[in-house]
């Protein structure tokens, strides 16, 4: 039999006592964390979502209720009165431990099967254990403060955009089918069969159509589904601070934006940004970080050599500049004694695992610099290189030669493959960027084709309207990223609201007008009833708590999340329906399906 409560009431939360409360009778809940039964003295540590608590129970504890402490082990549920005391042995690691409390009423409410692991040291258990019991992982300290780290940026967010007379409006999970970019998730329809929903990748049309309603200022903490394979920053459902305004330019949307991250930032975790933030265009970034999301806490800028290997007889340079492409270098300074020549195969490796042909480099660790490349080289054209790109012994430079976008997308990965093992990324900056000038479309270099790199409701750059039919590779659109130490956080832009030129750029997607009526005709239809401009953005909250969290995964900052293949180990989802259920939906599953 466990104990009832009747009659104890919760004073305050664990962590929350301090050396003002001594002398206080006070009533606490939670979970045992560790008992120590020394005899004559037990000492219990209690804990709940704030933190831990000594309990003590001493020679002149009654003896009734000291049997009780002496029978509890880890996990289990328990409720305690006493007074606070002064701690005789301090513990500097916690908030409360400069105090216990003298218990003198103590009732076992819930018992508990011995752990799969220890909740203080799950983090070394893998994931397969820890999230099939992801409840008793969540009792986990540092899990315990991300999700109350989350919880803390929701309310901020919804407060700031409450104050600045946001609206806050919910959209539909289940719409109608409209491409953006990945796979949907869908629903069937019982009472339509042959007909699904999809769950929404984005609020999208909705919140424009709250525009064209005329509620101006949109907020919602929003779910969003993407059919997508998962990595570390990705999960098949999140969670955007979603906004939309009216009336407004790209400016006003980053300044909005700009006062959110700033309150952000001072509230949770007393970090001063300086407004108004950096920004950068795309090509600025691709050029000299390689990544449309770049790392700005640390140099290794990327180089461009193709002057100056258009001018050698290294065929493998000389020959990539006359088909047009580019050779690119980063110099990492004073790290020639780690880049040995083992090491520098180890990273050729890993570079021809991201699609480069080789990683030309030279490597200057002892009087004379080391090249790989040295013997295609004319006199004086290594001396040249070097000054060119200044660099002096103890230095290495990596160089790919490939098409330009490709060779900037390699060497950008590399970037951050060498910061990362040279140990320069300074972990305590809040580097937040924005990406500006953004180009409309994104060319296929297999078939050559120009596909849209943004949804088809983002509004090109006036100026650029011009080439929408002539030369799509001078097109950009009114369109932004936010960047934090090198995760994006965010896109915006600036929405249309021309009936023409919306039907305009559904055909550039190869949309005929019957797949435009059936897939977007509803949208169109509204232009017709006369749309404010108006434009907004997504941010992304579960990134943003694992970047404040300083978490390795999305998974530590969500309750329950996926794994690599989009199961959830702790309930076994998906699973199978009955045929009940899919005869219902007037659905008839292959036999393979059925016994997989």
């Amino acid at each position: 039999m466990t104990d009832s409560l009747k009659g104890m009431k919760r004073t305050d939360y664990c962590a929350n006592f301090n050396t003002e409360n001594i002398g206080q009778e006070i009533t606490v809940f939670g979970w045992v964390q560790r008992q120590r039964d020394l005899g004559n003295l037990i000492f219990i540590d209690l804990r709940d979502r704030t933190g831990i608590i000594q309990l003590s129970f001493n020679d002149k504890t009654d003896r009734e209720i000291f049997a009780r402490a002496q029978s509890v082990r880890s996990e289990y549920v328990v409720a305690a009165t006493g007074v606070v005391a002064k701690r005789e042995s301090v513990n500097k690691d916690i908030p409360t431990g400069e105090i216990e409390v003298i218990v003198n009423d103590f009732r076992i409410v819930s018992k508990a099967k011995t752990p799969p692991f220890e909740i203080e040291k799950s983090e070394k258990v893998g994931d397969e254990t820890t999230l099939k019991y992801r409840y008793l992982n969540l009792r986990n300290e540092k899990l315990t403060k991300n999700i109350l780290m989350r919880h803390k940026i929701a309310r901020i967010a919804r407060e700031y955009f409450y104050d600045n007379d946001f609206i806050e409006i919910e959209t539909p999970m289940m719409i109608k089918s409209t491409p953006e970019g990945a796979r949907d998730y869908v629903v069937p329809s019982r009472i339509h069969n042959g007909k699904f929903y999809a769950l929404p990748q984005s609020p999208q049309i909705y919140k424009q159509l709250t525009m064209i309603a005329g509620f101006d200022r949109y907020i919602q903490l929003a779910r969003c589904f993407r059919d997508e394979d998962l990595r570390a920053d990705r999960q098949p459902e999140f969670t955007q601070i979603d906004l939309e305004m009216s009336f407004v330019d790209c400016d006003d949307i980053m300044d909005m934006a700009e006062g959110f991250i700033s309150r952000l930032m001072k509230e949770t975790i007393d970090v001063e940004i300086q407004s108004p933030l950096p920004r950068m265009t795309f090509a600025e970034a691709m050029n000299s970080y390689g990544s449309d999301k770049p790392d700005t806490r640390f140099g290794m800028l990327i180089q461009d050599l193709n002057e100056w290997a258009g001018k050698t007889d290294f065929a493998v340079f000389k020959n990539t500049v006359e088909d047009g492409g580019s050779v690119k270098a980063i110099v990492a300074r004073d790290c020639a004694s780690i880049y040995t020549r083992k090491k520098i195969d180890k990273l050729t490796e890993h570079a021809k695992g991201i699609g480069a042909k080789g990683l030309a480099y030279i490597r200057w660790a002892d009087e004379a610099p080391n090249c790989s490349f040295a013997k295609f080289l004319k006199d004086g054209e290594l001396e040249a290189l070097l000054s060119q790109l200044d660099v002096h012994q103890g230095d290495v430079v990596f160089i790919v030669s490939d098409k330009t976008r490709k060779a900037l997308t390699i060497m950008g990965a590399l970037r951050l493959i060498v910061a990362k093992e040279l140990d320069i990324i300074p972990q305590d900056k809040w580097n937040y960027l924005w990406i500006t000038e953004m180009p409309f479309f994104e060319q296929d270099e297999e078939t050559g084709e120009w596909v849209a790199a943004h949804h088809p409701f983002t509004m090109p750059m006036e100026e650029s309207i011009q080439y929408l039919d002539t030369d799509k590779s001078k097109v950009k659109a009114q369109a932004f990223d936010l960047v934090l130490n090198g995760t994006e956080l965010s896109s915006g832009s600036m929405r249309i609201t021309d009936v023409e030129l919306q039907t305009k750029m559904f055909e550039l997607l190869g949309m005929e007008q019957e797949e435009i009526d059936a897939k977007f005709g509803f949208l169109v239809d509204a232009y017709h009833y006369a749309a404010p401009p108006h434009g907004g953005m997504g941010i992304g909250l579960d990134r943003l708590a694992m970047l404040i969290c300083k978490a390795d995964s999305l998974r530590d900052v969500v309750a329950f999340p996926k794994v690599q293949n989009a199961s959830e180990l702790m309930s076994g989802a998906p699973s199978y329906i009955d045929d009940v259920q899919l005869d219902e939906l007037g659905i008839d599953l292959k036999a393979s399906d059925k016994n997989e």
